[in-house]
């Protein structure tokens, strides 16, 4: 993702002006990376370094998902469908 896609992303998601680092901007930040690397997947398929680079920031992004619902659950059912996760 570029600088100005990424600042998108955190003032959508922060919960206040100076917030860049809580739980569901992370979650949206990994999101949007995680899509940018799927759709380099998508032409590039041999690319097993970002394949595995994919896989890694799946795990980060199920962990934190896991660590929302257990900490803030009401946080955690109105992120998913804001960013089109199933769970």
């Amino acid at each position: 993702m570029e600088t100005e896609q990424t600042q998108e992303v955190v003032k959508e998601y922060q919960k206040h002006p100076t917030d860049t680092g809580s739980t569901e901007v992370q979650i949206a930040l990994l999101t949007g990376q995680i899509q940018h690397v799927a759709e380099h997947l998508r032409t590039h398929h041999k690319d097993t370094q970002a394949r595995r680079g994919l896989l890694a920031q799946v795990s980060r992004r199920r962990s934190l998902l896991a660590y929302l619902a257990r900490e803030n659950a009401a946080s955690y059912r109105a992120l998913l469908p804001r960013l089109g996760l199933r769970r």
